[in-house]
């Protein structure tokens, strides 16, 4: 039988895959690793490129102005909430507290005078000698004194407070994205200390407009490794050594109802984001409907002088143009694509060069 040219490439929306005949990717023929051609759709998997992210950035800033001191805040570092990361030191403070000091201590000797006048006064009082005018007097500078003592404690508690306040702490637990200050540098109260991304992390992805309608809430994405070098088969002799994409399963979390620049951007959240930088970006695939395409085992792909073949159960060796790897997703097992060079029904076998 005639066999179709090898520069032959199907279209997109006509393309095929293996299909197993019982369930699975392909069904063995009458020898180990005989598989048989049949079409089947699979997800169209759309790779996009998808940005870590914090859900919410929070600020460290400053509460009282003054010089920064003990700055222990580097970018990188975790933090947990009421970590203090800097300290602000305002040296008029410990002047204010001295001289509050110094005031109490001197109402406290008025009070003091003021007691021991009020005690003569009732002593003159009860005996007959005193007037009634005199003790009010005395009671009167009494609680004067003891009044202006309650007010000089609450003012030096308001100084030690802002003392207190000079610690800069962090807000929330996270990782310090961005520090805004050095040691020895002067702030004004509400300065930005070091800005801290907090520990919820997710990929935000902006795909087409011509997408919008495949994203919703709930749906499922798959996230590649870290970095963003593609997968391609290698260029030596043998069996295509393409390995199959291990991808993170992960889960839309939020689409937003507005698009940005043509753009439609939705949140994914995926676990182990944690060990990632925040605005690193991850390559994902998510998926945009289906088509028909050939898939079959890497091992049953042969590369000989920079060209593939595929061969069939009869010896014969077919050259193939071949695509990416397809991703295992639920039920659909994975493989390499196959885009022209075969036809449903061909029997084709594992070759001898395969590792």
């Amino acid at each position: 039988m005639p066999r179709r040219p090898a520069g032959l490439v199907l279209a997109a929306t006509l393309l095929f895959a293996i299909v197993p005949l019982s369930g699975a990717l392909a069904q063995p023929d009458a020898g180990a690793g005989r598989l048989t051609v049949r079409a089947r759709a699979v997800e169209d998997l759309k790779a996009v490129f998808a940005t870590v992210e914090s859900v919410h950035e929070t600020l460290a800033r400053t509460r009282i102005g003054g010089t920064i001191a003990d700055l222990t805040a580097k970018e990188g570092d975790k933090v947990t909430m009421g970590q203090v990361v800097a300290t602000v030191h305002d040296p008029k403070l410990p002047l204010q507290l001295a001289a509050l000091d110094a005031r109490i201590q001197a109402l406290q000797a008025q009070q003091h005078q003021a007691g021991l006048e009020l005690d003569r006064a009732r002593q003159l009082r009860a005996s007959g000698t005193g007037t009634q005018q005199r003790l009010d007097d005395a009671q009167s500078a009494v609680d004067v004194a003891r009044a202006q003592i309650a007010a000089m404690t609450a003012e030096r508690a308001v100084v030690e407070q802002q003392l207190r306040e000079g610690a800069v702490s962090a807000p929330a637990n996270g990782r310090i994205l961005q520090v805004k200050v050095i040691d020895g540098a002067v702030v004004m109260p509400g300065e930005t200390v070091a800005s801290i991304a907090t520990e919820t992390y997710v990929l935000r992805l902006r795909l087409p407009e011509r997408h919008a309608r495949f994203m919703h809430e709930g749906d499922p994405v798959l996230v590649g490794d870290r970095g963003l070098a593609p997968v391609a088969p290698s260029g030596g002799e043998g069996a295509l050594d393409a390995k199959p994409l291990d991808l993170k399963r992960g889960t839309v979390r939020q689409v937003y109802p507005e698009m940005s620049g043509g753009q439609v951007v939705a949140d994914a959240t995926v676990s182990g984001l944690g060990d990632f930088f925040v605005g690193e970006r991850v390559r994902v695939y998510v998926a945009t409907g289906t088509r028909q395409a050939f898939v079959i085992p890497p091992d049953h792909v042969l590369r000989r002088f920079g060209t593939d073949f595929v061969r069939l159960a009869d010896g014969t060796e077919v050259p193939v143009q071949v695509g990416g790897p397809i991703p295992s997703v639920g039920d659909q097992r994975g493989g390499i694509e196959v885009l022209s060079g075969l036809r449903p029904g061909d029997v084709i076998v594992r070759p001898d060069g395969a590792r």
